[in-house]
């Protein structure tokens, strides 16, 4: 089964950018699916992008132009580029492939 480590949050400013990292361990990660989450403070978690196995890929409406998801097969890597950030951008950021979940990872955008 996929377990799944994520990396690359943090504080940044508005207009700022931060790339995240979601790295698996198993033999299968390029079957899957993988997506990425966000739970503002206070709120619930919200869907933010999504990768398939042929690099397809969609977006939430609030993150296009702005985000860019890719993955690295052979490194078990999807990444979240994250650019023009804004303070509403905040929260814990989450990758899942299928039912399995990060970690979660904290990003901060200071107005």
């Amino acid at each position: 089964q996929v377990q799944l480590v994520e990396s690359g949050g943090g504080l940044v400013q508005a207009g700022g950018s931060l790339r995240l990292a979601c790295t698996a361990s198993g033999r299968t990660f390029g079957r899957y699916i993988m997506r990425w989450f966000r739970q503002a403070p206070g709120k619930g978690r919200e869907f933010v992008a999504h990768i398939n196995w042929s690099d397809s890929t969609y977006y939430a409406d609030s993150v296009k132009g702005r985000l860019t998801i890719a993955r690295d097969n052979a490194k078990k890597t999807m990444y979240l580029q994250m650019n023009s950030l804004k303070p509403e951008d905040t929260g814990v950021q989450d990758c899942s492939a299928g039912n399995v979940w990060g970690q979660g990872s904290q990003v901060t955008v200071s107005a």
